[in-house]
C-alpha cells in the first residue's frame, strides 16, 4: 500500500473529487479525516470507506475560519500522532457565464479570495505539524494555465493562477523542513459534470477534445495521482505541478 500508516486530511473530503481522492487514500491504507460543511456528504464518503475496510474520521470544518482548521488540525494530530497529508479540494465559489467587463467586483474575488484563503489556512495547519516531525506533503488542486476561449470563467482561472504563486512560496519556504507541496494541474474532470444535461454533454465533448489522449481525466485519476504524489515514490518530486490534463495543456 501506498500510504500504510499514513493520516490524511480531505477538505471538501464530501465533494465528487475529494470523496474520490479520500476513498483513493484509504484503498492505499491512509487513516483519513474529512472535513468539510456538510456531514451528511462527509458520512456518506465514510460510509464507503469503512465498508471497504478503510479507516474514516469525519469533522464539519469551514476552510475559510483559520480557528476551526487550526483546532481540528491539533486534534487530527493528536488523533493520529501526526498529519502526514494535507489537501484542500473545497469549492472555489466561482461565478461563471458572465464576461469580465460586465462583472461585479464581489464575483470576480469571491474564488479568488475563496482558494488563496483556504489553501493558505489549511497548509499553515498543517505545516506547523509538519515542521515538528521534518516531513509531510501538502497538495493544492487546479494549476495554471490559459483562460479557455470562447467562455467566460470569471475569477476562475486568477485564482488558480494566484494558488500557483503561493504553492511555490510554500514549497520553497517549507522545504528544508523537509515538507513537500505540490499542485495536482487538471483539464477538467468529466465524471463531475451531471448527467442528463445537454449541456454538459457538451462541456465533456469539448473538453475531450482539447486532450492529445482523446480523453479527459476522472475522479479516479485524480486520486491515483495524489497517492503516487502523497507517497514515499514521490519523495524527490515538489515545488511543481504535475500536470493530469491527458495533454491538454502541453508543458
Amino acid at each position: 500500500m501506498l500510504l500504510a500508516d499514513r493520516s490524511a486530511v480531505i477538505y471538501g473530503g464530501g465533494g465528487a473529487i475529494g470523496g474520490a481522492v479520500a476513498r483513493v487514500f484509504a484503498r492505499e491504507g491512509a487513516q483519513v479525516f474529512l472535513a468539510g460543511r456538510t456531514a451528511a456528504r462527509l458520512e456518506a464518503v465514510a460510509e464507503d470507506i469503512r465498508a471497504a475496510g478503510g479507516t474514516a474520521h469525519t469533522a464539519v470544518v469551514d476552510a475559510l475560519d483559520g480557528r476551526a482548521v487550526n483546532e481540528h488540525a491539533d486534534h487530527v494530530a493528536a488523533t493520529a500522532g501526526g498529519i502526514d497529508i494535507s489537501f484542500s479540494l473545497v469549492s472555489q465559489n466561482d461565478v461563471q457565464g458572465t464576461p469580465l467587463v460586465e462583472m461585479s467586483l464581489e464575483d470576480f474575488e469571491q474564488p479568488v479570495l475563496t482558494t488563496l484563503r483556504s489553501t493558505l489556512l489549511t497548509a499553515q495547519a498543517a505545516a506547523r505539524h509538519m515542521i515538528a516531525a521534518g516531513s509531510g506533503v501538502i497538495l493544492v488542486f487546479g494549476g495554471n494555465g490559459d483562460p479557455p476561449r470562447g467562455h467566460h470563467v470569471g475569477g476562475l482561472m486568477t485564482a488558480f493562477g494566484a494558488q500557483e504563486a503561493l504553492r511555490r512560496q510554500l514549497a520553497t519556504e517549507l522545504g528544508p523542513h523537509g515538507i513537500r507541496v505540490l499542485t495536482l494541474q487538471t483539464g477538467g474532470i468529466v465524471d463531475t459534470l451531471p448527467t442528463g444535461e445537454p449541456w454538459a454533454a457538451d462541456i465533456a465533448a469539448e473538453l475531450t477534445g482539447m486532450t492529445l489522449l482523446g480523453r479527459a481525466a476522472t475522479r479516479e485519476d485524480v486520486g491515483n495521482v495524489a497517492a503516487f504524489a502523497a507517497s514515499d515514490l514521490a519523495r524527490s518530486i515538489t515545488a511543481t505541478a504535475l500536470n493530469i490534463t491527458a495533454g491538454a495543456e502541453v508543458d
